[in-house]
C-alpha cells in the first residue's frame, strides 16, 4: 500500500524506519520530512496543516493509509476532515478525532476526563485571565513547589514548576497576564506537585482494544543533573527499570483500562496513540499528562524495540481490528542521546555542515532538524540528531550512543553527556 506520514522530526524519521521496514509497504512519502527521512521514502513539501492540499495529495497519489505525526495537525481536526470528506473516508488514518485530541489540546479537559474517570492525577484548579487574584489565593493554599501549566499546545514549553510562591505568582501573571504562551494561556492548570519519577506509557488503540508498546524515560532539561530550562527532550532510555511487572500491573489497571472505557463511554472516536505520562509516586501511578501521538526522543527508544510489523498494526487499528493482537517487543535496552544546536533551547544558528564519519555497528542516527542544501546535510533545527544505541544494559547502550556521537560533527553540536545514568 501506499502510506503517507505527516510529520518532520525524528519520531518521524523512526517511525518512517519501521514503515519502510513493511512488506505492506509499497511506497512511502513523509510530508515534510528530512534529510534523514528522504533516504526511508519520498519527502514531499506542503503544510501539513492545510488539509485541502493533503486531500489533493492522498488523492493523486492513492495513499491508502495515513500516519499523522505530530500533534497540531490532530488538535486542528485532520481526522475529521477525513472522516467528513466522502473522497477520503475510504483511506485509513492513524490519529484521534478532534474531541479525542482535546487530551492534549487542553489541559483542563484532560485533568476533568481524568477525574470523570477515576483515573489517578494530582488535585488542580484551572483559571483563565479574568481570574488572576482566584488563582493567587489558591496558589496559597498548595505546598511548594507549585505546578503551572498553560492550558494549550505550547511547544513543549507551557509547564512552569516554581519552587516559591513569589515566583509561582509571577508566573502565573505571565502566563494570564502578559500572553507569554499566546491563546494556549488563555486558561491556566494550577496543580498540586507529585513528588517521584517520570516515565512515559504508549499505547496504541482503535477506540475499543489496545496493545502497549515499549515505555520509556526521557531528559527534558538542558543539562547534565536536570539544570537549566526544558527542551523538547534530550535523551530518553527503554525499558525503564524501575517499571516492573507489579507497577505495570497497577498502571494498565488503574490508567490504560480507565482510560480506554472512558472513551468508549464517552463515544470519543478515539484510533491512534495514547501518550500517558506517569510519575511513579512511592509505586503508584499518577498521570501528569496525556499526549495524543508518540513523544519525541522516546519513539527513536520506543519504536526500534518493536519487532513486529508497525504497517500491520496501523492497519488493524485503523479498522478496528487490535482485539488479540500480540506485538513482539526486543528485550534489549536502547538509548538515546538528542545532539542540538548550540543556544538551543534558546536562540541557535541554522545551516550548520553536518559530517558524518563511521557509521558503528548497533546504533542508529535519526534525523531531526536536518535538511539536505547543496548536496550537503546541514541543520535546520533546535534538535538536529538523536543517536541511538542497543545493548545488553544501559551501560552498554550509553558506551554505543556516545561513541558513536564521537563520528558526528557539526559547528556548535551539543548533547548531555548523563543520558541514562540516574537508572544505573
Amino acid at each position: 500500500m501506499n502510506i503517507l506520514l505527516l510529520g518532520s522530526g525524528g519520531r518521524e524519521h523512526a517511525i518512517a524506519e519501521k514503515i519502510s521496514q513493511s512488506p505492506l509497504c509499497k511506497q512511502l512519502f513523509i510530508a515534510p520530512g528530512n534529510a534523514g527521512t528522504s533516504q526511508t521514502g519520498t519527502n514531499v513539501f506542503f503544510n501539513i496543516l492545510d488539509f485541502a492540499t493533503i486531500e489533493k495529495f492522498v488523492l493523486e497519489n492513492d495513499i491508502q493509509l495515513v500516519v499523522v505525526g505530530p500533534e497540531e495537525p490532530l488538535v486542528r481536526g485532520v481526522v475529521d476532515y477525513f472522516k467528513s470528506t466522502t473522497t477520503l473516508q475510504k483511506v485509513l488514518i492513524i490519529g484521534p478525532s478532534l474531541e479525542g485530541a482535546k487530551l492534549e489540546g487542553s489541559k483542563d479537559y484532560a485533568k476533568a476526563f481524568m477525574q470523570r474517570n477515576s483515573i489517578p492525577t494530582a488535585s488542580y484548579k484551572t483559571f483563565n485571565r479574568n481570574e488572576i487574584l482566584e488563582a493567587e489565593n489558591f496558589l496559597k493554599t498548595l505546598k511548594p513547589p507549585f505546578v503551572l501549566k498553560a492550558d494549550g499546545l505550547a511547544a513543549g514549553k507551557g509547564v512552569i514548576i516554581p519552587q516559591t510562591l513569589e515566583d509561582a505568582i509571577q508566573a502565573l501573571k505571565e502566563i494570564l497576564g502578559t500572553s507569554k504562551f499566546g491563546t494556549a494561556g488563555d486558561k491556566i492548570v494550577i496543580e498540586e506537585f507529585l513528588p517521584g519519577i517520570e516515565l512515559s506509557i504508549f499505547v496504541l488503540t482503535d477506540g475499543k482494544d489496545y496493545i502497549i508498546l515499549p515505555e520509556a524515560k526521557d531528559y527534558k532539561r538542558i543539562g547534565d543533573n536536570d539544570i537549566g530550562p526544558n527542551t523538547g527532550g534530550m535523551g530518553a532510555v527503554s525499558p525503564v527499570p524501575f517499571a516492573g511487572k507489579e507497577f505495570f500491573k497497577k498502571v494498565e489497571e488503574q490508567i490504560i483500562i480507565p482510560t480506554v472505557d472512558g472513551l468508549k463511554r464517552e463515544s470519543i472516536d478515539y484510533c491512534g496513540f495514547i501518550f500517558i505520562g506517569l510519575m511513579n509516586v512511592k509505586g503508584n501511578p499518577f498521570v501528569i499528562e496525556y499526549n495524543v501521538r508518540m513523544g519525541d526522543p522516546e519513539t527513536e527508544v520506543v519504536f526500534p524495540r518493536i519487532d513486529s510489523d508497525v504497517v500491520e498494526l496501523f492497519v488493524k487499528a485503523a479498522k478496528g481490528e487490535l482485539k488479540n493482537t500480540v506485538v513482539q517487543i526486543n528485550p534489549q535496552t536502547a538509548l538515546t542521546v538528542v545532539m542540538v544546536s548550540g543556544g538551543y533551547p534558546g536562540d541557535f544558528e541554522k545551516g550548520k555542515e553536518i559530517v558524518f564519519k563511521n557509521k558503528l555497528e548497533g546504533s542508529l542516527v535519526y534525523h531531526a532538524g536536518t535538511k539536505e542544501h547543496a548536496g550537503r546535510i546541514v541543520t535546520n533545527g533546535g534538535r538536529v540528531l538523536a543517536v541511538t544505541s542497543f545493548g545488553k544494559n544501559i551501560q552498554e547502550a550509553r558506551k554505543k550512543s556516545y561513541d558513536q556521537i564521537d563520528e558526528i560533527n557539526f559547528e556548535n553540536a551539543f548533547f548531555r553527556k548523563d543520558i541514562g545514568l540516574d537508572l544505573l
